[in-house]
C-alpha cells in the first residue's frame, strides 16, 4: 500500500528549500537588520556622521541581502534530516559565515570601483594582478575595520534568527 493521500500541495512530500516568501522577505529582513547593526556600531562610536554612512549602509545590506539567499536554503538543504541543535549550529554558521563574506565582497567592489579609474584597460594581464590585489586588499580592510561594525547588536541578532530558523523548520523535516 502506498502513503496515504494527503492536503498538501505536494502530496504529503515537505519541500527541502524554504517558501519563496521566507527567501525573499527574509533576506530583505536580514538586509535591514545588517544596517541596523552596523548603524547603531558607528553611532555608539560616535561616527554615525560620515559623509559614506548612506554606501556603506548600503554595502552591509547587499551583503546580509545575498547572505540569506545563499545560506538559509543551503542550510535547510544540509540540515533536512537532524535534530534542532544542528540546525541551529548550521543556520549560525553559515549565516554568519556568507555575511561576512558577502559583505566583504560588496566592499571589495565598492573599493574595486574606486580604484578603477588608475587600472589598466579590462582583460589584460596587469588588470587582473590589479584586480585581484586589490580586492584581497579590499577584504582585508573589511576583515580589520569592517567586521567589528556587526558587534555587539549582531551576535544576539544571528542567534535569534537561527534558533528562530531551526525551530521553523516543517515537522517533517525534522
Amino acid at each position: 500500500m502506498g502513503a496515504p493521500a494527503s492536503n498538501t500541495p505536494l502530496g504529503g512530500r515537505v519541500p527541502i528549500f524554504p517558501s519563496l516568501a521566507l527567501c525573499l522577505g527574509g533576506a530583505v529582513a536580514w538586509g535591514l537588520l545588517m544596517v541596523a547593526c552596523a548603524f547603531l556600531s558607528l553611532h555608539m562610536e560616535g561616527r554615525d556622521a560620515n559623509f559614506h554612512l548612506v554606501k556603506l549602509l548600503l554595502i552591509y545590506f547587499a551583503g546580509g541581502l545575498c547572505a540569506w539567499l545563499i545560506a538559509l536554503p543551503l542550510a535547510r538543504f544540509l540540515t533536512r534530516r537532524r535534530g534542532t541543535e544542528t540546525r541551529f549550529a548550521a543556520h549560525f554558521a553559515l549565516l554568519s559565515l556568507a555575511t561576512v563574506a558577502l559583505t566583504a565582497f560588496w566592499f571589495a567592489m565598492d573599493y574595486r570601483l574606486f580604484y578603477a579609474r588608475w587600472h589598466q584597460p579590462f582583460g589584460t594581464r596587469v588588470w587582473v594582478y590589479q584586480f585581484l590585489f586589490t580586492s584581497a586588499g579590499a577584504t582585508y580592510q573589511f576583515f580589520v575595520m569592517g567586521l567589528r561594525l556587526y558587534l555587539p547588536v549582531g551576535l544576539p541578532i544571528l542567534a535569534g534568527a537561527s534558533l528562530w530558523l531551526a525551530l521553523s523548520m516543517p515537522r517533517r523535516m525534522r
